[in-house]
């Protein structure tokens, strides 16, 4: 049977599409969705709320950005296009300036986020996942705990004219975290899952071909973004300890990667938040480089395996003859489609499981 996908745009329910495609992703900013209806009769206006349920399970929710619709030789069409409800956040500027020494990201988070939350999302429903939520929630006193992943910052300021989301960006990634949006529109602040059962499982044998699901294959590995040596400087107030400039220049964290590069080839970025951020960003970096560095692009029919959907920050089992490859990896990106070729297929984006170790 195929899959049931339905629309709801505030208190109305499409479900006759011509096509579409539903992109997700943890690390893109914001997902996407384009959605081709034939002989519309609803009237949808731009910035309407609307949800995406497949089978009875919410996939998407996000908000109608562009209304398009048009007509030729007695045939009618509309096409809705938008994105999730993280993209109030990309289209928001900040409206102040505000000073951050000391602030955690939370109060943050629920600073900048204020204005713009209603009616969209809950600022209380903000998730820190369960392994730093001690760090942002609870001071722990254990020296070297993960709650020291959020200690209070001590860089300049916000000023109006930077946006919402690459403020909070930045400062998650200084915190070794990213910033993302879940299916349920619950915005995120944690690391990619890197342990546990995984959730799905992805088949290609040459031989018999037995329990086969992929439908197409691709992979790739590109060193354009990588580096075989990663440095983070950090630019600290001085000490007693620190020359009479009161400045103290310190490469906070090196990394080297001889066995997996080909070539000297160094990175080398600044952050002058505190002592800590340097170090966390610098790992996020390695990380994001590696899992830029490798990926599994895979085709299948339908939007899920069994009675479970695709979905990002999942872990799926890789058996792959072709690529022989057989491994667990990490579901990053996830798209949905509609078309009269190929009827409903899914295409996965797979990498490393974690990103940051």
């Amino acid at each position: 049977m195929p899959d049931k996908v339905e629309l709801y745009v505030n208190d109305m329910r499409i479900e006759d599409f011509e096509s579409y495609n539903i992109a997700k992703s943890l690390f893109n900013a914001d997902g996407i969705f384009t959605l081709e209806l034939s002989d519309p009769e609803a009237d949808i206006k731009a910035g309407s709320y609307c949800e995406l349920y497949v089978d009875g399970e919410r996939a998407f929710t996000g908000i109608v950005d562009i209304v398009n619709p048009f007509y030729r030789k007695g045939e009618r069409k509309l096409i809705l296009s938008g994105r999730d409800l993280m993209g109030i956040v990309v289209d928001s500027y900040c409206e102040e300036f505000i000073t951050i020494e000391g602030m955690k990201l939370k109060a943050l988070a629920e600073r900048l986020l204020k204005n713009i939350s209603f009616p969209f999302f809950d600022l209380k429903a903000i998730q820190y996942q369960d392994d730093i939520i001690g760090g942002l929630r609870k001071k722990r006193k254990s020296k070297g705990d993960i709650g020291s992943m959020d200690s209070a910052q001590k860089f300049s300021q916000i000023e109006p004219g930077m946006t919402v989301f690459e403020v909070l960006k930045e400062y998650a990634a200084s915190r070794g975290m990213l910033f993302w949006c879940e299916d349920n529109g619950v915005l995120v602040f944690g690391r990619p899952k890197a342990t546990g059962e995984p959730a799905y499982t992805l088949i290609n044998r040459k031989g018999d071909g037995r329990e086969n699901n992929i439908l197409e294959g691709e992979m790739e590995e590109n060193i354009c973004k990588r580096y075989s040596k990663i440095t983070v400087m950090g630019q600290q107030q001085g000490t007693d300890d620190t020359p009479a400039s009161g400045v103290n220049i310190q490469a906070v964290r090196a990394l080297k990667v001889p066995d997996e590069f080909p070539f000297y080839k160094p990175f080398v970025a600044v952050n002058n938040n505190d002592s800590l951020s340097p170090a966390m960003q610098a790992r996020l970096i390695e990380e994001k480089q590696k899992a830029e560095g490798f990926s599994l692009r895979y085709k299948v029919a339908g939007h899920g395996q069994g009675n479970n959907l695709w979905k990002v920050n999942e872990l799926c089992r890789v058996k792959d003859d072709i690529f022989k490859l057989d491994g667990t990896y990490l579901i990053y990106s996830c798209t949905f489609q509609l078309s009269k070729e190929e009827g409903m297929t899914s295409e996965l984006r797979l990498g490393y499981p974690g990103m940051i170790q």
